[in-house]
């Protein structure tokens, strides 16, 4: 019989057993290596040209040409690293707002959830694409931030309903009103006596918002509504079907950004579903 672990490293001897928190995160993990280090293994620019165009990947460009004679490898590492900071700066404001809504609507309850969850719902019917059509037709400079921002303003309702509804069921515990007759002011409770009740919940959502930032900035990218300036893996796919590269047979152009895509939010997902059996012990593998 293999020995119980202690109460206190019960949380890691169950990450350490979640085969699906191992393997979400190290794909994450290779991905994010690449970002950081990706750019200093090419000499090039994701805009420069530096051989005959549409060329099959070969030892001297990994991932080929595209069809003007640029290194795809090159726009490959740059377009990952846009895609990571455009998932935590969208992913974390839409967790941020989230947050704060929903821990005050939560505890506050009254006039002030109705009116927090009204602007909730308001956030919610409100066309997001139509907005952006609009924003672009009077922006022609758009940068990787203003989509980050852009995502994490419309993306925070449902995270907000979530932990609303998980502050309404522990305002009334027992260390809440102890906190609340010692006299200690609302925020201070909800940081201090709740927010440490729900981390895993918390985290948990970052990492949803974090994969959706990601999802919803490639297919932005991709119908050519994302950045005008820079390089991404949606706007790698983006020019891929500007340029007929699936006629072309040009698959390396096309193929890399969509199963990184793929890979880092089935990952992300995966590695929710994983650190959602550690946290919850009714789902924990024995």
């Amino acid at each position: 019989m293999m020995p119980q672990p202690k109460k206190k490293n019960e949380l890691l001897y169950f990450m350490l057993r979640n085969a699906k928190l191992r393997i979400g995160v190290v794909i994450v993990l290779l991905f994010v290596v690449l970002a950081l280090i990706g750019p200093l293994l090419t000499k090039y620019e994701p805009r420069e040209y530096v051989a005959p165009g549409a060329q099959p990947p070969s030892s001297q460009f990994w991932f080929g040409t595209t069809s003007f004679g640029e290194d795809v490898f090159t726009q490959f590492v740059y377009g990952l690293r846009a895609t990571f900071i455009v998932g935590i700066i969208g992913g974390g404001l839409g967790t941020l707002i989230g947050i704060l809504i929903g821990f005050i609507a939560g505890y506050r309850g009254g006039i002030v959830d109705e009116i927090l969850n009204m602007l909730t719902n308001i956030v919610l019917v409100v066309p997001s694409l139509v907005v952006l059509l609009i924003i672009a037709a009077y922006l022609e400079v758009r940068g990787f931030l203003f989509e980050s921002l852009f995502i994490g303003v419309f993306s925070w309702p449902w995270a907000a309903r979530a932990i609303r509804s998980q502050t309404f069921s522990l305002r009334s515990r027992d260390f809440v009103d102890l906190a609340r007759l010692s006299g200690m002011k609302p925020l201070k409770i909800i940081f201090t006596e709740i927010a440490p009740n729900m981390m895993s919940y918390l985290l948990l959502t970052f990492i949803l918002q974090f994969g959706g930032a990601i999802l919803t900035a490639a297919t932005l990218d991709f119908i050519g509504l994302g950045p005008t300036k820079g390089m991404s893996l949606g706007l790698m796919m983006n020019n891929a079907n500007t340029y007929s590269a699936v006629m072309l047979h040009m698959w390396w152009w096309f193929v890399p950004p969509g199963l990184a895509i793929t890979a880092i939010v089935g990952a992300l997902y995966v590695t929710n579903v994983g650190l959602d059996e550690i946290f919850n012990p009714r789902l924990r593998e024995m």
